[in-house]
């Protein structure tokens, strides 16, 4: 399991003062750039070297509890399932042990030109 901190700043709330829910989206995909980066995984090398990027196929979110202004988070990301052309994520955006929010987010390879690949030999190694 991957962990990543999240402040939460003005610029993320509603009029309110909690979390747009959208931006619950851009904090999960941080959250997954950094759990690349933890595997061994440069995605820019990737795509000069194999010409591959990553892109999300598929997104199932449940919205729990809101975050609110000056909230520190964790995202926490595991590997529930894996083929060779996708990886299927849960990530949970937690507030100490309260889940707030919760998704399961399928993740493909693309080449440059959008078409579907195979997942690099690089994650599928560094996943076993």
């Amino acid at each position: 399991m991957h962990k990543f901190s999240v402040r939460v700043y003005y610029e993320d709330t509603d009029l309110a003062g909690i979390v747009y829910y959208a931006n619950y989206l851009k904090f999960i995909e941080r959250a997954r750039t950094e759990w690349v980066r933890a595997i061994g995984v440069d995605q820019g090398k990737l795509l000069e070297e194999e010409g591959l990027v990553f892109a999300v196929k598929r997104v199932e979110a449940d919205y729990n509890m809101p975050a609110k202004f000056d909230d520190e988070l964790i995202v926490e990301t595991l590997l529930e399932a894996q083929t060779g052309a996708r990886l299927i994520l849960k990530q949970l955006v937690k507030r100490g042990e309260e889940v707030l929010f919760e998704a399961l987010v399928t993740i493909v390879t693309l080449t440059e030109t959008g078409a579907p690949a195979r997942l690099p030999a690089i994650i599928r190694r560094n996943l076993h």
